[in-house]
């Protein structure tokens, strides 16, 4: 793994992920924002149902495409977080980055989270910051 895919790993915001629909089972790709808390990569969008988020229940297996400070497609595996005792401290920190802290507990209940496993190995990659 490059140095400037770890780059966009911690600092790019924006990729387009790559889902199977559940009904059609046909890909569908939707632009979203992806955000690396301590190094672990996750998807979540306001409360209310998403089409992406339930393809992911359907199938776990999608395709993260980084596409600001770097083009890549990187196979993945998604994990929702369903628990709000579990979701509550990654929503409040991007609640809080987002200075949106409104709607927090909402959120808690019927937001989508997931995490993402990327599927390349994290170990080769070097910090761009060293």
């Amino acid at each position: 793994m490059d140095e400037r895919i770890a780059h966009a790993l911690e600092n790019d915001l924006v990729i387009d992920i790559t889902t199977t629909g559940r009904i059609s089972g046909e890909p569908r790709q939707f632009e979203i924002w992806f955000y690396n808390i301590d190094g672990v990569i996750y998807i979540t969008g306001l409360p209310g149902k998403r089409d992406w988020y339930a393809n992911m229940l359907a199938n776990p297996h999608i395709t993260f495409h980084l596409k600001e400070s770097v083009q890549a497609t990187i196979p993945a595996r998604v994990e929702p977080i369903i628990e709000p005792e579990t979701k509550r401290p990654i929503v409040t920190q991007i609640a809080e980055a987002w200075n949106n802290t409104d709607r927090i507990e909402e959120w808690l209940v019927s937001g989508p989270l997931v995490r993402v496993h990327l599927e390349i190995d994290l170990a080769t990659i070097t910090n761009s910051n060293s």
